[in-house]
């Protein structure tokens, strides 16, 4: 691509200046068609987001992520922490989908998906657009002495930005420990509470500090996606691009003159608005070419359409398009590293897809206790004792659970109760002995399989070691 005369833009951040203090952007509001789009998704979303805790599918939440009692719900399936490894490869499946959808379309993740620029940009923007004004009043605004109508407007916007971030601290919360707790929370009051509503308080404050002051800043400097995207893009990638083609010609761009002739003058049909650079939620100049902090919300593709319409011009200056597009007007096409990219997720998925099938709603586990020998009784019986937990993963509980031994002639004996109860989504543990003949041990350690019942009918099986004299028969 060709590169612009000056380019300090690649050295310094937009949102710093030379002194090295604060640059504050104010985009302009977008509109438009691709803005009416991106709200439809944010609308979608910001729903998602807050129903999610209280949505309940056979009893489990729909999204849980309690780390402290190492509980998880996605999309209302329990996992354990036995089921960390479905945890794992969903994780990895996330990082593959959205590489590959960066590879394919840039950084359209961050414009129109991203929590931060949803929030950002259809919440905490639209709520300063309605009190302070477009850009222009809000330059104006921050340049003014600090009279009444500034105090009014400022405290007014700072009093709803705090209420949304305590607001989205809460919804927070229910996905750290559950809807249920939260609303119950609510109702004690948060005194009684007091650890839980400090560490609330203090969220809010991080949510504050974010979108009332950091804002893009998250996107340009602390999210390291901007610098990941400049591994994966290459000149195939659909980004938000400036066809500096049609845009700068032979002449460059140059104002709208409507007296000239511009196919004759040699003339760009950019006409140096600024327009696209005002708009711009990030403070950059697309014409400069794809850049990190280009989070691909094509609201300058909105403002260049809306300028080209006024002044008869095509569309399209500013568009979603390829390097090669642009250069050699090439359509898109689906290149061997998105084939690659395509195939490695189909893999994952279908992996995941089989371990959920494969996944068994109870798990259990019976161990030799540790340090403890096995003992001999009357008429060649050894005996050893262990632990059991017994994990019931599903809303409702498990009756009359018991023991049987499937892979020897023996007897299990628990300590307290020969059968009993697992609660829904809860565990069972206790003790109990496992006997067998001493003429059933050819060595000293021998592998057991257990089978779990529930009312007579096999739930589960596990498999356990037993220590023993080996039998010289």
């Amino acid at each position: 691509m060709e590169t612009p005369k000056n380019e300090n833009f690649r050295d310094s951040i937009g949102t710093i200046d030379s002194g090295g203090n604060r640059a504050w952007v104010f985009p302009k509001k977008p509109s438009g068609k691709w803005y009416q789009y991106r709200s439809y998704v944010s609308y979608f979303l910001l729903a998602f987001l807050f129903l999610a805790p209280f949505i309940k599918i056979k009893g489990n939440q729909f999204l849980l992520f309690n780390v402290f009692d190492r509980k998880f719900n996605i999309f209302g399936f329990p996992f354990w922490p036995q089921d960390f490894h479905l945890v794992v490869i969903s994780m990895i499946i996330g990082v593959v989908f959205i590489t590959l959808f960066t590879v394919v379309f840039g950084r359209i993740f961050c414009g129109w998906i991203c929590p931060q620029t949803i929030f950002l940009e259809m919440v905490f923007r639209r709520i300063e657009y309605w009190i302070e004004g477009d850009r222009g009043k809000q330059i104006r605004l921050n340049k003014q002495p600090w009279n009444a109508e500034k105090i009014r407007k400022r405290i007014t916007k700072w009093t709803a930005f705090f209420i949304i971030s305590f607001l989205i601290a809460n919804v927070f919360l229910a996905y750290l420990i559950g809807s249920d707790e939260l609303l119950q929370y609510i109702i004690q009051g948060p005194f009684k509470q007091l650890s839980t509503f400090i560490a609330l308080l203090i969220f809010t404050g991080v949510f504050y500090f974010v979108f009332a002051w950091f804002r893009e800043q998250v996107c340009i400097i602390a999210c390291p996606y901007g610098r990941l995207q400049g591994v994966l893009l290459d000149n195939q990638s659909l980004v938000v691009a400036y066809d500096y083609k049609r845009g700068e010609k032979e002449k460059g761009r140059a104002k709208f003159n409507k007296r000239e002739d511009r196919l004759a003058s040699g003339k760009g049909d950019c006409i140096d608005c600024k327009q696209c650079v005002h708009v711009c939620p990030t403070g950059i100049d697309i014409r400069n070419g794809t850049q990190l902090e280009c989070v691909n919300c094509t609201a300058c593709i909105d403002e260049c359409d809306t300028i080209m319409e006024k002044v008869g011009y095509p569309k399209g200056l500013i568009r979603f398009a390829s390097i090669e597009n642009i250069e050699k007007k090439t359509p898109f096409k689906f290149t061997l590293k998105m084939k690659g990219y395509t195939a490695v997720l189909a893999i994952l998925i279908g992996i995941l897809t089989g371990m959920l099938f494969l996944r068994n709603d109870v798990e259990a586990k019976v161990f030799r206790l540790p340090g403890q020998l096995y003992q001999h009784k009357e008429d060649g019986i050894i005996s050893n004792v262990y632990s059991y937990k017994v994990i019931n993963k599903t809303t409702e509980e498990i009756p009359n659970v018991s023991y049987k031994l499937l892979s020897h002639k023996g007897k299990i004996e628990t300590v307290t109760h020969q059968n009993f109860n697992i609660p829904k989504q809860g565990l069972a543990e206790g003790s109990l002995f496992i006997e067998l003949h001493q003429s059933q041990l050819k060595k000293d350690k021998t592998k057991l399989k257990i089978g779990v019942y529930s009312n007579g009918k096999l739930i589960e099986t596990t498999k356990t070691n037993f220590l023993g004299p080996r039998s010289f028969r």
